[in-house]
C-alpha cells in the first residue's frame, strides 16, 4: 500500500493543542429545537503521529502495524509538520448538532455543539467522529464537522491575553521605551492582534498596542459544546437573573416615585457633583431609564480606576455606578461584565444593554450609539456606530 492510498483511506486521531474554553461564550449561542439542515460537509486531514508505537490509538496504530515499525517511521518523516489546528473540528450547521453517547442516531443526546463551535477530534468510528468539547465527550457524524481547516478555526476562534499583573502598560511600539498608550488592570481579557518576539499586540480603547508577553497569558477561545446539564443550569440562571432584574426595576421605579420632581442628585460610589451641574435622579426601572440616566454624565472626566459619575470613572466604573443607582450591583471589570445578566445578539440590542469590547465596556442608548467612559483625553462621551470596535458580548440586565 503506498502513501497516497493511506492518505485517501485514513483520518488521524490526535490531541488538540489549543485551549477550548466555554466561560461566557456558550451562553451567547442561541438555543432552539432541532438541528436544522446542514450547510457544509466535513473535510478530513491525514497525518501520522508516533507511528510504530504499538500503543498508538486509532488509525495511527493501525498504520504502524500494517507497515511495520521502520516503514511507518518513514511515513512520519515525509509528512508535513503537525499544525495545532489538525485535530480541531468546527461545526457547520444551521443551529446546532447533537453530541451522542454512541456512534449512531440512536445514541443518547449528551449535549449540543453549536454552529461555528469547536471540538477536539479524538478518533473515528465509521462515519462518526469521537469528540471532546467543553465538558462534553461523545460522537458526532463527520459530515457535520470541518476538520483541520486552520483558516476556519482562526476565523471562529478568539485569541486572548489575560492580564497577570496589577497594572499592564500598553505601549505604542514593542519596546519598554515606547510611548504609553494606555493601562489595563489585572484580570482583564484582551483580544490579541499579533504576537512576535516576546511581545503581544492587543486591542484596547486607545487603539492597538504592545505588551510584554511576560505579563499576560495567551490562549485561544472557541464556543464549545454545552452539556444537557449545563444548558439546564444556564437557562435556570438566566431566568433567575431576569426575575432579579424585574425586582430591581420595580424597586427603582418605587424610589423614583418617592422623590420629589424637583430634586437633583449626583451619583457614583465616590466623589460629589461639580457645582456647575445638577443631575436628575434615576427615574423608572427599565433599560431606557438606565440609558437616560447615563447620558446626563457625558462630558465628565475619565479616571483610571475611578467610579464617580461626576468626578471621574473608568469604563467599567461608569457602567457599575450607573447601574448602582438602580439598585443593581455589578463588578468593576470590563471582562467580568461580559458575564452578567443574560446574552442578547447585536442585532437585538436595546437601550440599557451593556456592550463589551476587548478591555472596554459601554452602555447602549439606541440609534446605534453607546455612552461610555472612553479615555483620559475624551472622558465620558457618545460613540456611534456601536460596533466601532469588535463587540465581544452584549448583556442585558433589565
Amino acid at each position: 500500500m503506498n502513501r497516497n492510498s493511506i492518505r485517501r483511506a485514513t483520518t488521524c486521531c490526535l490531541t488538540a493543542a489549543v485551549v477550548l474554553t466555554s466561560s461566557s461564550f456558550v451562553s451567547n449561542a442561541a438555543v432552539s429545537a432541532g438541528a436544522g439542515s446542514l450547510i457544509s460537509a466535513a473535510e478530513t486531514q491525514v497525518s501520522v503521529e508516533a507511528a510504530g508505537n504499538a500503543s498508538t490509538a486509532g488509525v495511527s496504530g493501525t498504520i504502524a502495524k500494517s507497515l511495520g515499525k521502520d516503514d511507518a517511521k518513514q511515513v512520519v518523516q515525509n509528512e508535513a509538520p503537525k499544525s495545532e489546528y489538525d485535530d480541531i473540528a468546527i461545526a457547520q450547521v444551521d443551529d446546532y448538532v447533537n453530541v451522542r453517547s454512541t456512534a449512531g442516531e440512536d445514541g443518547e443526546v449528551l449535549g449540543k455543539l453549536y454552529n461555528n463551535s469547536a471540538c477536539t477530534v479524538l478518533g473515528t468510528e465509521g462515519d462518526w467522529y469521537k469528540i471532546h468539547s467543553g465538558d462534553v465527550e461523545g460522537y458526532i457524524k463527520a459530515e457535520f464537522l470541518v476538520l483541520g481547516n486552520a483558516e476556519l478555526a482562526k476565523s471562529v476562534g478568539r485569541r486572548v491575553a489575560d492580564v497577570k499583573t496589577d497594572t499592564l502598560n500598553v505601549r505604542a511600539e514593542a519596546s519598554t521605551g515606547a510611548e504609553l498608550l494606555g493601562q489595563v488592570p489585572e484580570g482583564e481579557e484582551l483580544s490579541v492582534v499579533e504576537e512576535k518576539d516576546g511581545w503581544v499586540k492587543v486591542a484596547i480603547e486607545e487603539g492597538d498596542g504592545w505588551v510584554s508577553s511576560e505579563f499576560v497569558e495567551t490562549s485561544t477561545h472557541y464556543v464549545v459544546a454545552e452539556s444537557k446539564e449545563a444548558e439546564e443550569a444556564r437557562l435556570k440562571k438566566e431566568e433567575e437573573e431576569r426575575r432579579a432584574a424585574e425586582e430591581a426595576a420595580r424597586a427603582a421605579t418605587q424610589r423614583s416615585s418617592q422623590r420629589s420632581s424637583g430634586s437633583s442628585s449626583s451619583s457614583g460610589s465616590s466623589g460629589s457633583s461639580a457645582p456647575s451641574r445638577s443631575y436628575a435622579p434615576p427615574s423608572g426601572g427599565n433599560g431606557q431609564a438606565v440609558a437616560n440616566y447615563a447620558c446626563q454624565f457625558v462630558g465628565n472626566p475619565y479616571v483610571y480606576g475611578g467610579t464617580s459619575l461626576t468626578n471621574g470613572a473608568d469604563c467599567s466604573g461608569f457602567v457599575m455606578s450607573v447601574y448602582a443607582a438602580f439598585g443593581v450591583g455589578l463588578p468593576h471589570s470590563s471582562s467580568a461584565l461580559a458575564g452578567v445578566g443574560y446574552a442578547v445578539s447585536q442585532d437585538a440590542m436595546q437601550p440599557g444593554d451593556i456592550v463589551c469590547y476587548s478591555g472596554h465596556v459601554g452602555i447602549y442608548v439606541g440609534n446605534n450609539t453607546i455612552v461610555h467612559a472612553s479615555t483620559e483625553a475624551t472622558g465620558i462621551k457618545y460613540t456611534s456606530p456601536a460596533n466601532y470596535r469588535t463587540i465581544v458580548a452584549v448583556r442585558r440586565i433589565f
